[in-house]
């Protein structure tokens, strides 16, 4: 694979979105990005996510209410609530968090190749505003099932340049 790949293309011009236009999203589409979403690799197979899908105005809009940084929600043509159940029978997964993230990471690359924009907003480790008992409570969410994120997704209204390089001072070889 060159460095020219579409994939890799995809991945350095994925950047957070945060200005939608509203119009809708065939259906079609937002299928094909849940199954991207179910293709994520995860631990042992466990598959712990669980996906709402959010296209009610309404409920957009108060979305966007209940996440202080969320505002975008009530632009964008659907929002992504990811969710993950850790325990499952007598199963656990120790990685539910991280299964989740590589799902949620799939829908901000699929929905790019469709020309959308989105954005991850992050849920269930800000405590401070009690975001994912906002959002389970609006949602109908059940109590065993954790919130990770949203992804708010639509078509940009705003365009930002590729990434490119790395971070200086991220990485290191062999030894810190």
């Amino acid at each position: 694979m060159s460095e020219d790949s579409a994939v890799i293309k995809n991945i350095l011009s994925r950047r957070s979105i945060r200005s939608f236009d509203g119009k809708p999203v065939p259906n079609e589409q937002i299928d094909k990005i849940l199954e991207c979403a179910c293709a994520a690799p995860s631990a042992m197979n466990f598959r712990p996510w669980h996906f709402v899908i959010v296209t009610d105005k309404k409920k957009l809009n108060a979305l966007s209410d209940v996440h202080p940084y969320g505002k975008m929600l009530s632009q964008a043509s659907f929002g992504v609530v990811v969710c993950g159940e850790p325990k499952r029978g007598d199963s656990v997964s120790l990685w539910w968090e991280q299964d989740c993230g590589a799902s949620m990471q799939n829908i901000l690359l699929a929905a790019l190749d469709f020309g959308l924009g989105s954005v991850w907003l992050g849920v269930n480790r800000n405590t401070q505003f009690g975001i994912a008992e906002k959002v389970r409570e609006l949602l109908g969410i059940p109590n065993n099932i954790e919130v990770m994120g949203i992804a708010a997704v639509g078509y940009p209204k705003e365009e930002k340049p590729a990434h490119s390089g790395t971070d200086e001072g991220a990485i290191h070889k062999e030894k810190w």
